[in-house]
């Protein structure tokens, strides 16, 4: 599959507030950050630095159970990949 791994029985369905992207991922919590436009912040910083922040914009709209999990994954990755639509 291409956002969740092979045999994910439960997955979050987000979208991203910023740039509008909608994905499936295995973390399951009402916001996290969006692989794609938000940036998990380096912690590594030094004495004049300001402690950095994560941007969690994208928002949870419902969790996918079962075989539907396979369905949005599909679904969702026809438009990046341009994969097979057959199973429809």
């Amino acid at each position: 599959m291409f956002y969740v791994p092979d045999g994910t029985e439960r997955a979050g369905f987000y979208e991203c507030e910023d740039c509008g992207t909608r994905f499936l991922d295995i973390k399951i919590a009402p916001r996290i950050t969006c692989p794609y436009c938000g940036e998990e912040p380096d912690m590594e910083i030094g004495p004049d630095d300001e402690m950095p922040e994560a941007s969690e914009a994208a928002k949870l709209i419902q969790m996918v159970e079962g075989e539907d999990v396979e369905k949005y994954d599909v679904l969702l990755s026809l438009a990046i990949t341009g994969g097979d639509y057959e199973w429809i």
